[in-house]
């Protein structure tokens, strides 16, 4: 069953004993804080990991001006864009020497293919994702909202349990990388 943003927060306001909300503009305390952590916090947890489900690829688009120094162009980064895995070129999307700065992507190749994190709607992510991001609020929820901090502490190593678990299913979506190239095994022929 999809979550919106909505039903994410009341589950996690709900797990630390406190009032769903039915919108983050209803009024309440509850809605007010939640609604204010809310984006933080999803956006910081699709970035701390390579998702699966958050991960895409774009072709991006050369700026008119020019870096200032250490490489020869800059591109555009894609609007949902929280987090660069790898840069490539030439149909492959990595092995691309880069650097983000300020909003763009910078590089001495002529074109490029980017593979990033993004912001995925909230419905669209999986309930692997859905039980650590609900557990991640009501951890980041329960000070404001209880003021205790022993339950606080209670939450934030649940919700570090929750992260890792969905990390290792995450894991599990992808071939794992293999060595292309180790000179090791080049030596021996």
């Amino acid at each position: 069953m999809a979550l919106s943003d909505i039903a994410l927060a009341s589950r996690a306001l709900v797990s630390i004993g406190a009032v769903p909300v039915t919108s983050f503009d209803d009024g309440t305390a509850e809605s007010e804080i939640a609604g204010a952590l809310f984006a933080p916090v999803r956006d910081a947890l699709l970035s701390a990991y390579g998702w699966s489900f958050a991960s895409g690829q774009a072709s991006l688009v050369k700026l008119d001006t020019s870096p200032l120094a250490d490489f020869s162009n800059a591109f555009q980064l894609p609007v949902d864009f929280l987090r660069a895995l790898s840069a490539g070129t030439g149909g492959r999307g990595r092995g691309l020497r880069y650097r983000i700065a300020r909003g763009a992507l910078h590089t001495n190749a002529e074109s490029v293919i980017l593979t990033y994190i993004f912001r995925p709607a909230e419905e669209e992510f999986p309930p692997y994702f859905d039980a650590a991001l609900i557990a991640r609020l009501a951890a980041e929820l329960t000070i404001p909202i209880t003021e205790s901090t022993s339950r606080a502490e209670t939450a934030f190593r649940l919700a570090e349990m929750e992260y890792e678990r969905a990390r290792q299913i995450d894991a599990q979506q992808d071939t794992p990388n293999a060595i292309e190239r180790f000179p090791l095994v080049d030596v021996r022929g």
